[in-house]
């Protein structure tokens, strides 16, 4: 984009053009995504409580995030008395804008990236933990002390799944040699067992604890100890009202998003659908190629959000010292293992034994997941039937 506006306008001014340009477009989809991931999450937690979730509000129950939106919109927007009404107002903004500046180096096809970074990987994870920022500022300015207890927790919490959650996203770094989030993508083109959560065992379950600790740094339960309305009332968010509380869910589900689709480059192949053993952009052209990329990878990514969502609605939430001494006492031993055993298998272990371990793992994950959907697929509900509405 910026090489066309060269021809057309000043490089300065081309600059500024092309970034707003990207900017808009990445906080179209921002908005796009937390409008379907909020239905989402509505439906996702009707099917698990055994109800059927919104239905009444557009096709589906659609529209009910717009109707959300209206609502926040036209809410008052209350600043507490005794708070620092300065801090108190830009809190919700400093998490967005961490929330939204990580999608500047996601590759979603080959080349589609807002700003390649050649240390893509650890950018992502540098401006997505600054978020904390914005929750601490929040609970900070309230005058609140539940408010102020939910952005201590976050901080600390923040800061100790930081270590496993880097250490994992070295694992497969170690394996490409790089930190270019494209390039990583690009050397996993192929079939899916060329995908790096199948490299190794080490691989493997990288991308698990990785999935997990990112979950808590998204906040999301059974980790969402920094709201814990069943102990804090709401936490952080329990002063705020309207737009600005509104910024701090839109920036969850953004960080929600990044997270899935930095685990979907580092481990499983980014834009590649694993069916084809070709580059899409090549065979089908750059625009269909790239349309049919950005498709799979939107898709990975979504499917790794409603994952979570489902473990918020199956698990309970765990006690603050639970879930700092899970990452002290577990996570952090088994990263740096995985670490120094990836090391070890692309060291000594000959290339025979890799490749075959590669196909094993592949394929016994393929296989389970078929048996699983199988035995799902067979599962019956048992009918519950009670009082007036028992069958005779």
């Amino acid at each position: 984009m910026l090489s066309t506006l060269d021809q057309y306008l000043p490089h300065a001014v081309a600059i500024v053009v092309a970034a707003g340009v990207a900017a808009l477009v990445v906080f179209a989809f921002i908005g796009a995504a937390a409008f379907l991931f909020i239905w989402g999450e509505r439906k996702v937690s009707g099917r698990i409580q055994d109800r059927l979730g919104p239905t009444r509000v557009g096709k589906f129950g659609l529209l009910q995030s717009l109707a959300d939106g209206i609502k926040l919109v036209t809410k008052e927007d209350f600043v507490p008395a005794g708070s620092d009404k300065f801090l108190f107002r830009i809190a919700p903004f400093v998490a967005f804008c961490a929330a939204f500046t990580g999608f500047i180096a996601l590759p979603f096809a080959q080349g589609v990236v807002a700003q390649p970074l050649n240390v893509g990987a650890f950018f992502v994870l540098a401006v997505l933990s600054s978020e904390v920022f914005g929750v601490l500022l929040a609970g900070y300015s309230s005058a609140n002390k539940w408010s102020l207890f939910g952005g201590v927790r976050e901080a600390a919490q923040v800061v100790s799944y930081e270590i496993p959650r880097s250490l994992c996203v070295l694992v497969p770094v170690c394996i490409a040699g790089t930190l270019n989030l494209n390039t990583i993508a690009t050397q996993q083109e192929g079939f899916f067992w060329n995908w790096y959560v199948f490299h190794d065992p080490f691989t493997f379950v990288a991308f698990f604890v990785f999935f997990i600790v990112a979950t808590a740094s998204c906040k999301r339960a059974p980790f969402d100890l920094a709201e814990a309305e069943s102990e804090l009332v709401a936490g952080f968010l329990t002063e705020y009202s309207g737009m600005r509380w509104s910024y701090f869910f839109l920036a969850e589900y953004a960080s929600m998003f990044a997270m899935s689709a930095l685990a979907s480059i580092l481990f499983l192949g980014g834009w590649h659908s694993g069916l084809l053993p070709f580059e899409p952009a090549t065979a089908f052209g750059a625009i269909l190629g790239n349309l049919v990329d950005v498709g799979v990878f939107i898709l990975k990514g979504s499917a790794l959000v409603v994952v979570m969502m489902w473990m918020r609605w199956s698990l309970p939430r765990l006690r603050i010292d639970q879930v700092m001494s899970t990452c002290l006492e577990y996570f952090v031993p088994i990263s740096c293992g995985l670490l120094v055993g990836v090391c070890v298998w692309q060291l000594y272990v000959p290339s025979a034994v890799a490749e075959g371990t590669k196909y094993v793992l592949a394929f016994g994950s393929l296989a389970f997941a078929a048996i699983t959907l199988v035995a799902a697929a067979k599962t019956r509900p048992t009918p519950q039937h009670s009082g007036a509405f028992a069958k005779p």
